[in-house]
């Protein structure tokens, strides 16, 4: 068996760079062959997986966080080779979202690679979207409004972990303000007062339990709706999204759908799996079970 190993040594606040001798023997320990490339710069992965020759390989590994894995599946999609390997994820990073779903832990990374030594590939859904012509594919989660100016806050704090998001949740409630939106699911058109829209392809975003509902695998993506409320109501609500309990409050509305067209005014920026990419208008698809995970 022959990976490509995909390592993002800055993930985890470096703690990934200290770990990477331990990783290498555990994967020779597990008779994997591997090719190792650290990424040095932002979309490094992705230029990286755009370029490989697939065929040379069993599975393509992410090892970092949501991050790395958001540049490789994009690499992933931009690669020519028609035959496509598995992908396997090492979770060794701030955000492990998708590898919560998948029931991998960062403390587990061993058990990861061990799940990726089985080669037991299972298929799962992946979100396309497309803002000004330009499109983009996702695991997680994308996000506007008040959960993508949660993600720029938290960046600027994020040598302080998942906390950081926490942080940003309560530094953003004093800049709270709602906007237009205009929401189209599957041809169903909603208009709404909002303060943020997330469209999950799973559960968790970061350690949010936001889809509580969430399947990888359904063909569906599942959205959440946060409309008007004051700060106040917003400071109330925010710890129920650690349980998932938010989604019962009256504000809150939840829905499933194949296909999302989104308009705001003002035109608000996108957060895809923790990173900032893209502007309103946007349209979302999700492409049922299109890519194969390596999952126990």
């Amino acid at each position: 068996m022959k990976i490509l190993l995909i390592y993002n040594p800055f993930a985890g606040h470096g703690r990934a760079k200290k770990i990477l001798p331990e990783v290498e023997a555990e994967f020779t320990k597990h008779n994997i062959e591997f090719d190792l490339k650290l990424t040095d710069y932002p979309e490094h992965a992705t230029e990286i997986i755009k370029n490989v020759k697939f065929k040379t390989y069993d599975a393509i590994v992410a090892a970092g966080g949501d991050g790395t894995l958001f540049e490789v599946i994009n690499g992933y999609y931009m690669n020519s080779s028609r035959n496509k390997p598995p992908l396997g994820i090492l979770p060794v990073g701030t955000g492990n979202a998708v590898a919560r779903d998948l029931e991998l832990h960062t403390s587990k990374w061993k058990e990861a690679i061990a799940i990726i030594a089985q080669m037991k590939p299972r298929k799962v859904d992946v979100g396309k979207f497309t803002s000004h012509g330009q499109s983009y594919y996702f695991l997680n989660i994308l996000g506007l409004g008040f959960v993508a100016d949660v993600t720029k806050t938290a960046k600027s704090l994020k040598g302080l972990g998942n906390i950081s998001y926490s942080l940003g949740v309560l530094y953003q409630m004093l800049m709270l303000k709602s906007f237009k939106l205009k929401l189209e699911l599957d041809g169903e058109l909603l208009e709404r007062d909002n303060i943020f829209v997330e469209v999950s392809n799973t559960t968790y975003t970061a350690n949010f339990f936001m889809a509580p509902n969430a399947k990888i695998d359904d063909g569906l993506l599942d959205i959440t709706l946060l409309n008007k409320l004051s700060r106040i109501g917003l400071l109330k609500a925010f710890p129920k999204v650690f349980t998932g309990e938010h989604i019962h409050l009256p504000e809150v509305e939840t829905f499933t759908a194949r296909h999302i067209k989104i308009t705001t005014d003002p035109p608000k920026v996108l957060t895809p799996d923790g990173e900032l990419i893209g502007i309103t208008p946007v349209e979302i698809e999700c492409l049922h079970q299109d890519i194969e995970v390596l999952w126990k």
